[in-house]
């Protein structure tokens, strides 16, 4: 844990960190401004994918919603982006923060749920899904599992403020 709270002091003492803290005041708002539009692109589109894998709207076709996923994809680089910035801007805010770690680790785990999804050959099946098909039951799971963990992810970074420093 001190490599980690030393990093984050070094990295506290960058002019990147100077300036999301405040040397330019309005940088913070527009990253939030930018963040909140990435999650709204992402949990938007992939939230409508998860849906109709669990069993919503059986009439839309799955091709027509994975034309969404290039948006979803934008939207996790702008919030790995922004993200990235809120780190270097406040370090010590987040390093020992309950709050960011589970955001941390729901991240992690909805990559590895989109990994399996991919690596099982599970998206092969759900691609050939028309209207009115049944989801194969690991994809249900699938879908279920990315839904709350996107919830989680949403939870966790909203309680960021408010949930203080566990270490």
């Amino acid at each position: 844990m001190t490599t980690v709270v030393e990093f984050s002091a070094w990295l506290d003492s960058t002019w990147l960190s100077w300036a999301m803290s405040g040397g330019y005041p309005w940088l913070w708002p527009a990253c939030e401004t930018l963040h909140f539009m990435g999650l709204a692109l992402l949990v938007g589109a992939v939230g409508v994918l998860d849906l109709r894998m669990i069993g919503m709207s059986p009439g839309l076709p799955v091709a027509s919603v994975q034309k969404l996923m290039p948006w979803a994809v934008l939207g996790f680089v702008v919030n790995l982006v922004t993200g990235a910035l809120f780190f270097v801007g406040e370090p010590q805010q987040y390093v020992t923060n309950i709050a960011f770690l589970m955001k941390m680790l729901f991240i992690v785990l909805a990559g590895i749920n989109v990994g399996l999804f991919y690596a099982t050959g599970l998206h092969r099946r759900v691609e050939r899904m028309g209207p009115g098909d049944d989801t194969p039951p690991g994809a249900r799971l699938v879908g279920a599992a990315s839904l709350i963990l996107w919830i989680g992810v949403v939870y966790w970074g909203r309680m960021l403020p408010f949930i203080g420093n566990a270490f």
